[in-house]
């Protein structure tokens, strides 16, 4: 901002003092000072440099050598170890010309100012956004002037930290020269002075990993108790716990020219703990690391920390432990021992996810159980899920997820499996390449892609449809038929552009034979062929070339399309595969569906009472129609 404007013209005088030289090492204290004497405002004043000494010397036990006053090239010579030994010392003087401002200077437009990191060990110039240069041929000298002397008004030493400042500053200064007059659109900031960073002091810590990957908080920090960590599950070669060993810091210097000393660490964390057989200890230069030699989850029991694999518990609520997740690889197995059937062995709202789990009760509204392998000897709610590879379920009212799936009985509930096996089914939905049942009985929806085999058959109203897309979602159709069409069209394209350049081909024949000739009866006489034949030549040359190309790509899309058709194909001929099989006789209403892909129909069949359809399956006409129809096998 300028100091004086039009307006400041014809008025009186502001007081003001003669100029004064002084020689300092401090150039605020010495603008403070003067402004004191003079009763004038510091902003009133300012200095020209005149000179800058830069001193140095050695402080050792017992001795402190006299200040040894440098030359230009001995201040540039400092090494980086000399910088950051703790007895070696820095000191500038400077001899300045205090005077008061009577006219603004001529960068009185650029508004800017030096700021440091909060240890001093980087000092920027910051030029805010309107500010305006003005090039003169002194422009250059005079922003340097100005910038040191800004450093000096912080105290900062000048010419020790700061070779890298015309470096940095020449893009900025070439902006104005070239442009005579530059406005800085936006804030620019610059490094005008570097010293060295110190290390910092490390203190000890003791971080228990375990826990903290077990901590269930929002964004905000707030814990959900429902999952607060009862169970700590770990895998093999798992950091648990970390002791950050204690490390003094090195030495800094900032550009003040003061070193910067490292505090001694605080030892508080030490380990006096013990470990069992499952944990193993990696000493290295900056840690101890307490790792897992097994998956399971951690325990702490008489100062000893261990990793068991095994838990018995009564049950899983909100009130006892709340949710309980450990990872799938963990080796983690459960046992929740509460058998009342009144009662809840895993409550409302839990959540399990455990490799294995063994409840010998029930699972409440709302529970979700998540394990490689589960067995549930009590009944499952119907707002429950469950969800293991390897499943096991007394009674299914909920939903159940998994690979190869036992239920001993079906009431209404959900299951979705590569393979289910149910004793007894009444009611429900079943969805499954294969699904065998012992005893069915009535309103059970059951869709397989391969097999369903009924053994003994006591209800009705029940629906047997065969899917060979069950394994398939509706998205990734959708995707490799439109994949199939996108794939015909650009088929059709090619062989309808190939197609013009055969024909072309087909019409030159017998002209580009000729051509050949000749060229051949030009080289053999030693005669250069005349350019127009060289040139037409060429162009067959890349006429071949190009209808080449096309043949190539073209096998490369048919390819692509008999493959994807291919897949296609091999969905729909599973269908001819799959079977209906019943060891009893047809009672009751019963509808078996066959759904096609293409066509897109769905064939069905009704057994009649009594009837001794045992295995059934899709047969296709003479005619290409479709029915269901018993099988020999």
């Amino acid at each position: 901002m300028a100091l004086f404007t039009k307006e400041d013209e014809g008025k009186e005088a502001r007081p003001h003092m003669k100029p004064i030289i002084v020689r300092t090492g401090n150039v605020a204290k010495e603008l403070l000072q003067a402004a004191s004497n003079y009763k004038l405002p510091v902003q009133s004043l300012d200095f020209n440099l005149l000179d800058t000494q830069t001193f140095k010397r050695m402080n050792t036990e017992g001795a402190q050598e006299d200040w040894i006053e440098l030359t230009h090239d001995e201040v540039k010579d400092i090494t980086e170890d000399l910088f950051l030994n703790s007895n070696f010392e820095l000191k500038q003087v400077h001899e300045i010309e205090i005077f008061s401002i009577e006219k603004p200077d001529k960068l009185h437009e650029i508004d800017m100012s030096i700021g440091g990191n909060s240890t001093l060990c980087k000092i920027y110039l910051t030029i805010k956004a309107g500010s305006v240069a003005r090039y003169d041929e002194t422009f250059e000298t005079d922003f340097i002037s100005t910038v040191n002397k800004k450093k000096l008004r912080a105290n900062v030493m000048i010419g020790l930290f700061d070779s890298m400042m015309s470096e940095n500053l020449r893009d900025m200064i070439a902006r104005v020269r070239i442009g005579g007059e530059y406005r800085f659109e936006g804030q620019e900031r610059y490094l005008v002075a570097e010293g060295y960073e110190p290390v910092a002091t490390i203190n000890d810590r003791l971080i228990l990993h375990y826990e903290e990957k077990n901590k269930n908080q929002d964004d905000q920090g707030r814990v959900d108790y429902s999952k607060r960590g009862y169970l700590n599950s770990v895998v093999e070669n798992e950091l648990l716990i970390e002791y950050v060993k204690p490390k003094k810091g090195e030495n800094g210097r900032n550009c003040r020219g003061e070193l910067i000393a490292p505090k001694d660490p605080v030892v508080r964390y030490e380990p006096t703990f013990g470990i069992s057989e499952n944990i193993m200890v990696v000493d290295t230069p900056e840690a101890i690391e307490y790792r897992a030699k097994t998956g399971g989850y951690v325990t702490y029991e008489g100062g000893i920390y261990d990793i068991r694999m095994e838990m018995e518990i009564t049950e899983i609520s909100f009130k006892t432990t709340g949710s309980i997740e450990s990872q799938l690889d963990a080796d983690v197995s459960i046992n929740v021992k509460e058998k009342d059937p009144l009662k809840d062995a895993i409550g409302m709202g839990m959540e399990v996810e455990v490799k294995a789990i063994n409840v010998e009760g029930n699972v409440g509204p709302n529970a979700k159980v998540t394990a490689q392998k589960a067995t549930i000897d009590g009944q499952v709610h119907q707002s429950a899920i469950v969800r293991a590879d390897d499943l096991n379920i007394s009674v299914l009212k909920g939903t159940a997820y998994g690979k190869d799936v036992h239920i001993t009985r079906l009431e209404q509930g959900t299951v979705v499996a590569d393979k289910v096996t149910i004793m007894q089914a009444s009611g429900g939905k079943i969805r499954a390449k294969e699904i065998i049942i012992e005893m069915l009985g009535s309103h059970v929806t059951m869709t397989a892609s391969h097999k369903i085999e009924i053994k003994k058959l006591q209800g009705g109203e029940n629906l047997f449809i065969i899917d060979p897309l069950l394994n398939e979602s509706s998205e990734d159709l959708e995707e490799q038929t439109g994949k199939m069409a996108e794939t015909q069209k650009v088929i059709k394209e090619i062989q309808r552009e190939l197609s013009g350049y055969e024909r072309t081909m087909d019409e030159n024949a017998s002209s580009i034979d000729d051509l050949k000739r000749k060229l051949v009866h030009y080289k053999n006489s030693g005669v250069k062929a005349p350019a127009a034949f060289v040139q037409k030549y060429q162009q067959y040359q890349q006429f071949k070339q190009k209808l080449n190309v096309l043949k190539d790509e073209l096998k490369q899309k048919e390819d692509q399309y008999a493959w994807l058709s291919s897949k296609h194909t091999a969905l729909q001929s599973e269908i001819f595969d799959a079977r209906v099989i019943n060891h009893d006789l047809w009672r009751n209403h019963n509808e078996i569906i066959f759904k096609l892909i293409e066509p897109a129909v769905e064939i069905s069949h009704v057994p009649m009472q009594d009837s001794e359809e045992n295995i059934l399956g899709l047969h296709e006409e003479d005619d290409g129609t479709y029915s269901i129809k018993v099988i020999s096998k």
